[in-house]
Parts: C-alpha cells; structure tokens; sequence
C-alpha cells in the first residue's frame, strides 16, 4: 500500500507529522536519487528512502510504555547542562522509542513512549483533547475564588487555559499546604504552573497520574513498564482513529 511521504516518516518514528512535512520542506528527505516532495508517495516495502543520507524504515515491532519519571530528571535525549535524562532509564530496546509530551524538569508521574508516530501525534494534537491527571501541592492555602477561576480559564501569553476539573484532595491537604487534584484536556508547557503563577500560588510538586485511560498506579520512581494491549487499545479509541486519517492512498 503507498502512502504519503510525511505519514512514512511519522509512522518510521520521526516525529508528528508536522515535524514529518517540515524535513521535506527542508530537502531533507530522498525518496531513492530524487528529494522528495510534500504530496509524494512511497511504497514501503519497495522504495529506499533517506533522511540526511541515513536510510529510513518502518519498524517491525511497534514499542508502547509507561515510565514514572522521576523529579530532577529531563524529558530530553541529551541535555547540554549534563542533567539526567528519561533515555537513561529506558531499557535496552530494538528500536528508538519517543516521549508522549512531555513532563518539566521538577515534575514527575507518567509519561508515554512508544515508536508509533502517528499515535503519538494524536495524543498530543489539541483536537485530540485527550485528558492528563495530576495532583499538585500547592504553597499555602488556596481559596474557593482560585479553584474556580482555574475552571473558569486562565488568560497565559499563549492563550486561555482552563482545568476541566480542581478539586481539593482533603485526603491529602495539610495545614500549611493544599493538595489539588486538576485535569486538563491539553498539555501546553508547564500549563499547571503558569495558570497558578498567574494567580500568585507557588505550585510546589506536580505528579502526573493518568494520560487518558492509562493511569500511573502503583508505579515507582524510575520504573518502566510495557503497556498491555488493553490499554493501547484505550488510547487508540480515545483519540477516535484521528492518527490514521486521511493520509494512505
């Protein structure tokens, strides 16, 4: 089956398939001795193409994880500051896995990997609107006006943001401190932060503990595990298909 340059390369692991449609726009991508075009296509099984020289396939086996990263360590493959990064604490693959999103620096909790570009890209496309979980301490005590404004929509220098849910983890609050259990459908750089900062809160510890239906349980910091088929199954369907429309031919 042919299929649209930029869907090749997403799906080979190259990234979204924006990141895909801008190598080609660079010149970067060969489909056997010509530079290939946005709009061409390619028969994987039967045309060699190359990025920056280097031959490009679609992988055998498809790698979907769950990794509970750890606080102090980069969502990164390489830091120029030489702090750790998630790629030290994968386990030897077969093939090069990325990050679903990403999770800052001082932030912990679940974070996806996997080397299906086009699921990858679906889960993190706004129009997906797939939720992520977190529970966040905040300094001080945070009253009733705040949690609904959060709710309510955050103006932040790229656009409104609001939580789909904030709500008081009693369970979990201190004298000093509040817990908060916030959902958003949307995971723009260090959302959580910002939209508090704004509001003049001190957010002090961010864990991520659910992307769409797969949850962080009773994972450790730095533990690795494989998704069950169960739960790719889930992320497919919660993205309703979107990774795979409109590109085969």
């Amino acid at each position: 089956m042919r299929m649209r340059i930029q869907r090749f390369l997403a799906e080979a692991g190259l990234g979204s398939r924006r990141a895909c449609e801008d190598l080609v726009r660079q010149g970067r991508v060969m489909i056997g001795a010509e530079v290939a075009a946005l709009g061409a296509t390619v028969d994987p099984r039967r045309d060699k193409v190359t990025v920056d020289g280097e031959r490009v396939r679609l992988p055998r086996v498809r790698i979907y994880l769950a990794m509970y990263k750890p606080r102090g360590v980069i969502t990164t493959a390489r830091d120029q500051r030489g702090r750790p990064t998630v790629y030290e604490l994968l386990p030897e693959l077969p093939v090069r896995v990325n990050p679903v999103g990403r999770l800052d620096f001082n932030s912990e909790g679940l974070l996806l990997f996997t080397n299906d570009g086009l699921l990858a890209h679906a889960l993190t496309h706004p129009s997906g609107a797939v939720e992520r979980e977190y529970q966040v301490k905040i300094q001080g005590v945070v009253p009733e006006w705040a949690i609904e404004k959060v709710k309510r929509g955050v103006r932040l220098e790229d656009g409104l943001a609001r939580a789909t849910v904030c709500a008081r983890m009693e369970s979990g609050r201190v004298k000093t401190n509040t817990w908060l259990r916030v959902v958003l459908a949307e995971g723009r750089y260090r959302e959580v932060r910002r939209m508090f900062g704004v509001l003049g809160f001190n957010v002090l510890k961010l864990k991520r503990v659910r992307f769409g239906p797969v949850l962080l349980g009773r994972m450790k910091p730095g533990e690795v595990r494989e998704l069950v088929f169960a739960e790719v199954k889930a992320l497919r369907e919660c993205v309703g298909g979107q990774e795979g429309r409109g590109d085969a031919q």
